[in-house]
This record gives structure tokens, C-alpha cells and sequence, in this order.
């Protein structure tokens, strides 16, 4: 407990440090059109926070962000399943897998709006780049599971429903969690930029372009920041989610 206490105010002295060093910067260019203050970027923030467009925004983003997150978890539990359970599956998965993980992806989303309209272009995206890392990561777990317990489980007849909650479970968990932590900053990034290049009306990726478009910096940083508070209260709360649900299974 007290390591992590220590951390945590290493971690915090550690950032405003670093926002110290930002706000000396910006004094030395003294140009507001290259590098706002960390007080101008607040304010302007606090600024956007009290526009209902702002709100409107972030829920258009953070609904369609979630979707596809929840669309990619559900496919790649099913699909991992069907892979562990037979090689054929996996064999045929695996050049999709391979595809779309070696793809650049700018030229996902490019491609992917010649399809689907922009304003679900951030649910396709985020689903298929969530989709591989959640995929690999629970098939790896999954063959994680020792043979010898499996075995033992087989043996002593232990029910289908019983195996999964106290054999598979604890060794895919942590792949999991590993799983999770990689897709959401993955999906959130990827799914902004589609948003920046399909400018899908009342986005948080239209109002970062159009910052952009109007050299509004300061707009720019605080949009930037928003994202990224949003890709960790994203995480934080998908952990805390499976943490609990963690709990429930292994009482």
C-alpha cells in the first residue's frame, strides 16, 4: 500500500513537472498560435464545457466508441471460443487476423467509408481494430489453460459451466485485462481519426479538424485533451468493471 502511495505521488509530481515545462515553453515562443499555456488550454476548456454542442459531441463519440468496443468483445469472445474448440476455425481466422493488424489505419478508414456512412464510421473502426488484439489475447489464455487440469476436470466429470468459472476464467483473466488496456487507447485513437477524416456532424473528430481548419490551438488542446481523459476513464472503468466481475465468478 505504501509503494503505491509513493508511486502515485511520484506519478503526480512527475506531471507537473512536465506541465511546469510546457508552461515555461510556451512563455519562450510567446506565441499563442504555436503552443498555448496549460492555463489558456484550461480555460478554453472549461469554456467548451459550457456549451451544450460540447456535451452533444462527446456523447455522439463516446456512444459510438463503446458500441464498437462492445461489438468487437462480443465477436471475439465467440469467435476465440470457436477457434480453441477447433483448429479449423482458427486456421481460417487467422489471415482476416493478420489483415487487418497489419493494415495501416488510414487506409482501414478509407476504405471502410466507401461502405458505411460517416456517422457509424467510428463504430466500424473501433470494432475492427479492438477486434484482433481482444481476439488473440482471449485465444492465448485460453491455450494458457494447463492440459493436466483440464484432464483432471474431465475426469472427476466437473459440468461444462463449473469449468469455465474455476478453470478457464482465472487463466484467461489476466489477457484479458492485458487485452483490454491495449484495445481501448487503440480503438479511442483510431476511432477519432476516423472521425477526423469523415467529419461525421457534431463529432469530436469534426470539432478537432475544424479547430485545426481555423488554427484555434488552444481549442485544438483542449479537444486533444478531452480524448485523452476520455481513453482513460474508458479504461478505468472497463477494469473496474472486470475486476468485479471477477470477484462475483470466484466467490
Amino acid at each position: 500500500m505504501r509503494s503505491i502511495t509513493r508511486r502515485s505521488l511520484f506519478v503526480f509530481l512527475s506531471a507537473i513537472a512536465w506541465l511546469f515545462a510546457w508552461y515555461l515553453v510556451s512563455l519562450l515562443i510567446g506565441e499563442e498560435l504555436f503552443l498555448p499555456s496549460p492555463f489558456k488550454v484550461l480555460r478554453t476548456l472549461f469554456s467548451l464545457m459550457g456549451e451544450m454542442g460540447f456535451w452533444r459531441s462527446v456523447l455522439f463519440s463516446v456512444v459510438r466508441v463503446a458500441l464498437g468496443f462492445l461489438i468487437a468483445l462480443f465477436l471475439s469472445l465467440v469467435l476465440s471460443v470457436a477457434s480453441y474448440s477447433s483448429s479449423g476455425v482458427e486456421i481460417v481466422l487467422e489471415p482476416v487476423i493478420s489483415t487487418v493488424r497489419s493494415t495501416p489505419v488510414a487506409s482501414i478508414i478509407i476504405l471502410v467509408l466507401v461502405w458505411i456512412r460517416s456517422k457509424n464510421l467510428s463504430i466500424a473502426i473501433s470494432a475492427l481494430i479492438v477486434f484482433p488484439v481482444m481476439y488473440t489475447n482471449l485465444l492465448e489464455g485460453m491455450k494458457s489453460t494447463p492440459l493436466d487440469i483440464k484432464e483432471m476436470a474431465k475426469a472427476y466429470r466437473i459440468g461444462f459451466f463449473k469449468r469455465i468459472r474455476y478453470i478457464y476464467i482465472p487463466y484467461i483473466m489476466p489477457y484479458f485485462v492485458s487485452g483490454i488496456k491495449t484495445a481501448l487507447g487503440l480503438g479511442w485513437k483510431s476511432a477519432i481519426a476516423a472521425e477526423v477524416i469523415g467529419l461525421p456532424f457534431g463529432s469530436i473528430g469534426e470539432n478537432l479538424y475544424m479547430s485545426k481548419v481555423y488554427l484555434d490551438t488552444p481549442s485544438l488542446f483542449a479537444w486533444t485533451l478531452v480524448i485523452i481523459l476520455l481513453a482513460v476513464f474508458f479504461e478505468k472503468f472497463f477494469l473496474f468493471l472486470t475486476k468485479m466481475l471477477e470477484r462475483r465468478l470466484s466467490r
